[in-house]
């Protein structure tokens, strides 16, 4: 049997923009992509601390070392900068190998969206 985990997770980060004039997608700071095991094109879901919103989008590869966390298209309308979020990347396994599997979890400053 396979089950859904959280792969990757990057906790408590600040959005930094939000396009709504833009195709979709969330723009990611490549730094914080690595650190939480994301890809470019990965589907991932957003919570929203401020407003209790969740949805889901897909990963877009933002500038190294930039802080970039920019919310696009229709998600802009969810998310305004300066809202803190959650971004879950989630990952299919086998039932045994999940009880073990540790996801990649990335705590970055708050105020910055660096890593320290």
């Amino acid at each position: 049997m396979q089950v859904q985990v959280v792969k990757s997770k990057i906790h408590r980060v600040k959005v930094t923009q939000a396009d709504l004039n833009y195709i979709g997608s969330v723009t990611i700071d490549e730094d914080l992509m690595d650190a939480s095991n994301l890809i470019e094109g990965e589907r991932v879901q957003i919570v929203n601390i401020n407003n209790g919103e969740r949805l889901e989008t897909y990963v877009i590869k933002g500038e190294r070392k930039s802080g970039v966390i920019c919310l696009n298209g229709p998600a802009a309308r969810r998310c305004a900068p300066g809202d803190i979020v959650i971004i879950i990347g989630y990952g299919f396994m086998d039932f045994e190998a999940a009880k073990s599997f540790k996801p990649s979890l990335c705590f970055p400053n708050e105020e910055t969206n660096m890593l320290d």
